[in-house]
């Protein structure tokens, strides 16, 4: 059977994935200014110029992270309507559910005896962050979604022998890479790729094939090889293990592919592992316009993050414990049942937050107190807490704080407080579950201009304020 028709059968191949705590935060009156942000109106909106300064040096390791749909980006003419952003952004949270309701004692195989419904797939168009890194010798720069909600890289290749989307650099041509590696089906690496994807691998010729299904259906599909990765002129990874796609179907035009910072062994993370530790961290930058970074290992300038420990949420997802809330330094009433029922998930690619209803309407709530004076406007689908705000020329808003596990506090940067559609509807850029049993996702707007330290290692989390623009 030739190669085409051997992917072609895999296609077919695999199926549809299917307490109370010590207090800490003094409550105060509501004027005290420690517990407000004061704003002018025009930092709420990004500039049409792309301003590449970050806080530091660029370090080994370290990676520009640029917002895809931001003037800094060569997808920037690929903009999006708020209603778009989050539809998207709904579908990357179905994705990350489906992959917790999996039961994770059994994998699907590539098979043939069932058809792949081939629907658009949004999941990676919604990851809004990229990072560029050379592949091959000589190396090709691709630019990869960094997602922490995912485990193995992949990107598109030539020959592309079912379907491929369009991208903006040229596809990966292996065979024109001096350091390529094919992978063969009875190797042990190969046996990785199981619980990387959900799929028990496949076998082409004797190479091994990999699938990966998201959520909402969409695919990749191709062979599995390694390779040099080069993520700085300083810093390479000779044997990069990766997805030679062949066959990527959905609406995943523009990006190379996906960059994987879960847990699992075949995540960047583990393969830097004895580099850098298992240890990396990013900063989002406060508007499109900016960039921030993406690193590897522990540099030392989050040196004044606070950490939280893991919690257990899935295999390689990013769990956390949260167990409080605060509005204007005043602690929300909230049953701490509430959040040790839902759980919670920290996340890169998932745009807004997701609370627990009960949690939701007490956040809106007291939030919405505090901005009395400003007149409120029409909602913009998920959100429900919007204000007009053309008439004024600052804005002075009640900071919102988080106590996660171990007692560790932190501010919701200023950034990350509001969505902005226009200065006519900014909104408050939380939103709620359909129930207080679904898991809750920290999204990427609440984590802008923080040092986000993942050091999976110790099993914790860290976030440092300041850590970019």
């Amino acid at each position: 059977m030739s190669p085409l028709n051997s992917l072609v059968l895999i296609l077919y191949s695999f199926s549809l994935l299917a307490v109370a705590r010590k207090e800490f935060v003094v409550e105060s009156s509501d004027e005290e200014p420690q517990h407000y942000h004061t704003l002018k109106l025009s930092s709420f909106l990004p500039s049409s110029m792309c301003n590449t300064s970050t806080k530091g040096d660029k370090k080994r390791g370290s990676l520009e992270v640029v917002h895809k749909h931001g003037p800094c980006s060569k997808f920037s003419k690929d903009m999006l309507t708020a209603e778009e952003i989050q539809t998207q952004d709904q579908s990357r949270v179905d994705s990350l559910r489906a992959r917790l309701t999996l039961n994770t004692g059994k994998h699907n195989t590539l098979d043939s005896k069932t058809t792949l419904p081939a629907k658009s797939g949004i999941t990676i168009e919604s990851g809004n962050y990229f990072v560029t890194v050379g592949l091959g010798t000589p190396k090709k720069d691709l630019s990869l979604v960094f997602d922490t909600g995912s485990d193995l890289t992949w990107t598109q290749c030539e020959p592309c022998e079912g379907s491929c989307y369009s991208q903006q650099q040229p596809r990966f041509a292996p065979s024109m890479s001096t350091t390529y590696t094919k992978i063969s089906c009875t190797s042990t690496e190969c046996s990785w790729l199981t619980s990387a994807t959900g799929y028990r691998p496949g076998c082409v010729s004797s190479t091994c094939a990999y699938a990966i299904q998201y959520g909402d259906r969409s695919f990749s599909l191709g062979y599995f090889g390694k390779d040099k990765l080069t993520i700085t002129s300083e810093d390479t990874i000779n044997d990069f293990y990766f997805g030679c796609g062949q066959d990527n179907e959905g609406l995943f035009h523009g990006v190379a592919g996906l960059l994987g910072l879960g847990q699992d062994k075949l995540s960047l993370v583990s393969q830097a592992a004895s580099k850098h530790g298992k240890v990396f961290s990013y900063c989002l930058p406060s508007q499109s316009s900016s960039v921030g970074y993406l690193t590897l290992g522990n540099d030392g300038t989050a040196s004044n993050a606070k950490y939280t420990p893991f919690s257990t949420v899935g295999n390689s997802l990013y769990g956390l414990e949260l167990l409080a809330m605060y509005v204007g330094g005043t602690k929300l009433t909230i049953s701490p049942m509430v959040f040790k029922t839902s759980r919670m998930i920290i996340d890169s690619g998932t745009v807004i937050t997701r609370l627990p209803p009960t949690a939701y309407l007490a956040l809106r709530d007291a939030f919405r107190a505090g901005m009395s004076k400003y007149p409120r406007t029409n909602p913009l689908y998920i959100f429900d807490t919007c204000y007009d705000l053309s008439n004024f020329q600052t804005i002075r808003f009640p900071k919102i704080g988080v106590l996660w596990g171990g007692n560790t506090y932190v501010d919701v940067p200023a950034s990350g407080t509001f969505y902005v559609n226009g200065i006519s509807q900014v909104c408050l850029a939380f939103t709620s579950n359909s129930n207080d049993s679904t898991i809750g996702i920290w999204g990427n707007t609440q984590q802008k201009t923080q040092a986000v330290v993942y050091d999976v290692g110790a099993r914790k989390i860290g976030f440092a304020s300041g850590g970019c623009a």
